[in-house]
């Protein structure tokens, strides 16, 4: 069955690593039958909650910037989601919590995502370096209950553009986005 597959990119740093396995990723689902969008956010404007909680009510940020269309239209409708980041001191960048922070009008909304997948590139190559920021999204996903985070994808020893290129987190990439169901 055909699931509609929206990758969320985060770097800032255009041919970044994790955007390089989220790439990957897409390869894999799109080879599964798949429909993927990929989503940079580069040159994207998208501003701070304000914590008003006006979106509770009226399922919209009060705020208007490129993170309306992501939210309401991209994530409200995709049936996986995959958010990628690289690390920055042992947690996701800040601009995936940012924009996690903004999808708050989905909470009471009728979302259609179940599958939720991390992908993550840093520096240092140990488990606790990418189990801290995978903690900080399953903290966003317990917020969703008919959602669960269905795998983590991390490529440690990435220190350059291009570093992740030939390792072994690009085959768990392509071989995660082909078994999504």
């Amino acid at each position: 069955m055909c699931k509609k597959v929206l990758i969320i990119s985060t770097s800032l740093r255009k041919g970044s690593n994790s955007d390089v396995l989220a790439e990957e990723f897409a390869k894999g689902a799109r080879a599964a039958g798949h429909e993927v969008e990929k989503i940079s956010l580069i040159d994207k404007e998208i501003q701070f909650c304000c914590g008003c909680l006006a979106c509770q009510k009226k399922k919209r940020c009060v705020i208007h910037d490129d993170a309306d269309i992501i939210v309401q239209e991209k994530m409200l409708r995709a049936e996986v989601l995959v958010f990628a980041t690289p690390i920055y001191y042992y947690e996701m960048c800040g601009q995936m919590k940012t924009l996690l922070d903004r999808a708050n009008p989905l909470y009471p909304s009728d979302y259609a995502f179940r599958d939720v997948y991390f992908i993550a590139t840093a520096a240092e190559n140990s488990d606790e370096v990418w189990s801290r920021a995978a903690s900080g999204l399953e903290g966003w996903i317990a917020c969703f209950p008919k959602a669960h985070l269905s795998g983590v994808i991390f490529g440690g020893n990435a220190t350059d553009i291009g570093t992740i290129q030939g390792s072994s987190a690009m085959k768990t990439a392509f071989d995660t986005g082909k078994a999504v169901r």
